[in-house]
């Protein structure tokens, strides 16, 4: 942790914020206020567990003196100190925000659709476990198992914070049980994650820079959804960016929502690029991009999920799948901070 030095610089952070809050022109700026706004918020929700978790701290050291504490007592505040460790380092300026994810399956047909249905559900079991909710906005079955793509709107404390370092491709190791010969196959699937910005920037898109298909949206097993081609699929052409959306039975809403997510796309697009060229003229290099396999699975011959990144380890695969996958998600915050 970052010690008082980390909780000093927080509160002339909150200081600062409160003051340019309370002016009169405050909301002027819709896109900045909202931003700075959000980034309060997050900052006082970190102070405010530091106090409670400093009250705690002196608490049990009067127990200790009075030799009136147990073992469930000390459990009990080492899970606030870790607790309190993993919220600091949620420091991004966008960590606080909810999230839109992605899968994609790799080259491999029939072995990768399933391995990327494999991880929709591993964050979807995150999700009910971790009390945060999520949204299917657009999901295409494979041809004979698994998903083509699925993309899930993630709502929660510190959504993307959370989930923002799950971005890259992750490897699939088992015995494929599309396989009459039973040999081991190597998936691979891909996953981006994209912070929800629709309500604190303004990305101006014209409508000639867009292509817009519709098409008929489609349940499991490739059944239609209903008879109207609702589902949207948008092209940014200056961008390349391709967004969908089957989510609603109104092709204007799930366009609606299409172009949402557009936005928050070409606007992170934007935010990495600014990132990039600051780290071009500070000399600073990234220790891994997007793209770059971050984490393995396997199932055989031997069980073991490893993150890459920061050589955490697992030794119960199928415990990961079924979505405990926090203390990976952790061990990387704490590795590139």
């Amino acid at each position: 942790m970052g010690g008082l030095f980390e909780v000093e610089k927080l509160e002339q952070e909150k200081k600062e914020l409160e003051n340019k809050i309370n002016k009169s022109n405050f909301w002027e700026d819709q896109t900045m206020a909202n931003m700075t706004y959000q980034q309060f918020k997050n900052i006082k929700k970190k102070l405010d567990l530091y106090n409670d978790l400093k009250d705690n701290i002196d608490l049990y050291l009067e127990l200790i003196e009075l030799e009136d504490i147990n073992d469930k007592d000390i459990i009990n505040l080492q899970e606030e100190l870790e607790d309190l460790e993993i919220r600091t380092l949620l420091k991004g300026k966008y960590d606080g925000n909810d999230c839109y994810l992605e899968i994609h399956p790799g080259a491999g047909g029939t072995e990768s659709c399933d391995w990327a249905s494999m991880l929709l559900r591993m964050y979807e079991r995150f999700c009910d476990k971790n009390n945060y909710t999520y949204k299917v906005i657009e999901k295409q079955p494979g041809e004979e198992a698994g998903i083509k793509s699925v993309t899930l709107e993630i709502a929660g404390e510190y959504a993307y914070g959370y989930l923002k370092n799950e971005k890259g491709v992750h490897r699939l190791v088992r015995i494929s049980p599309f396989d009459s010969a039973k040999r081991r196959h190597t998936s691979f699937a891909s996953v981006m994650v994209t912070p929800v910005f629709t309500n604190n920037v303004d990305i101006e898109i014209k409508e000639e820079d867009l292509k817009i298909d519709v098409y008929h949206s489609s349940g499991a097993g490739g059944q239609s959804v209903n008879t109207s081609n609702s589902a949207v699929r948008i092209t940014h052409l200056p961008t390349k960016i391709v967004v969908t959306c089957q989510t609603e039975r109104s092709q204007l809403r799930n366009k609606e929502i299409a172009l949402e997510i557009l936005k928050s796309k070409i606007f992170e697009q934007q935010e990495e690029q600014r990132e990039k060229e600051l780290k071009n003229i500070t000399g600073d290099i990234s220790e891994t991009s997007f793209g770059s396999q971050i984490r393995s699975y396997i199932l055989e011959p031997y069980k073991l999920v490893k993150d890459h990144r920061s050589n955490y380890e697992e030794n119960d695969p199928l415990k990961v799948l079924d979505g405990d996958i926090k203390g990976l998600m952790e061990s990387v915050l704490k590795k590139i901070n």
